[in-house]
């Protein structure tokens, strides 16, 4: 796993063999970091990373200046690795929260500016996360959602819809809280 860019740019991790997340390829992760820069910028933000994998996602939002990201992750094995690397850059900023990514949208009190999702393409709701966490209290106005999918997936009637990126079979759907 490599951060991209940020304080800690260009530092590399390893990622355990046994992980069973599909992390968002460098390149689509660094496309869309730059359109979530240009749109709102990360400096003195927060950030929710569901379904953080191997935390890619939530390194890379710390890393461009998010003070404060909460990871989302129930695996055990993509949790170890999300603490572990937490551990070697001494950043406390980083919240790892080990649960069910629903039962946490249901439960969770805090907004933050952005939120990220990237679900298994084949999981069985698939289809309802979008809604879930746009009508949660994961999102304030001018919260920026962020959804990964497959290129099979149209989320564009859903409210706050704002554009729509694909970078190789890697699409997101962004959405702007009024």
């Amino acid at each position: 796993m490599r951060i991209i860019s940020g304080k800690y740019g260009r530092r590399r991790f390893d990622v355990p063999k046994n992980i069973t997340a599909r992390p968002t390829t460098d390149f689509a992760r660094e496309n869309i970091f730059n359109v979530l820069e240009n749109l709102e910028g990360f400096e003195d933000k927060t950030a929710c990373d569901l379904f953080a994998g191997t935390g890619a996602v939530s390194f890379e939002f710390l890393s461009r200046g998010c003070n404060y990201v909460t990871a989302v992750e129930k695996a055990p094995v993509q949790a170890a690795f999300i603490k572990k690397v937490a551990e070697t850059l001494g950043d406390s900023n980083l919240h790892l929260v080990r649960t069910d990514v629903f039962k946490f949208i249901e439960e969770n009190a805090k907004a933050y500016d952005y939120v990220f999702a990237d679900p298994p393409y084949d999981h069985p709701r698939f289809d309802e996360i979008p809604e879930l966490i746009l009508n949660s209290r994961l999102v304030k106005p001018g919260t920026v959602v962020i959804i990964e999918h497959s290129k099979n997936k149209d989320f564009s009637s859903l409210p706050g819809f704002n554009q729509r990126r694909a970078y190789g079979s890697v699409n997101f759907s962004i959405f702007l809280i009024n």
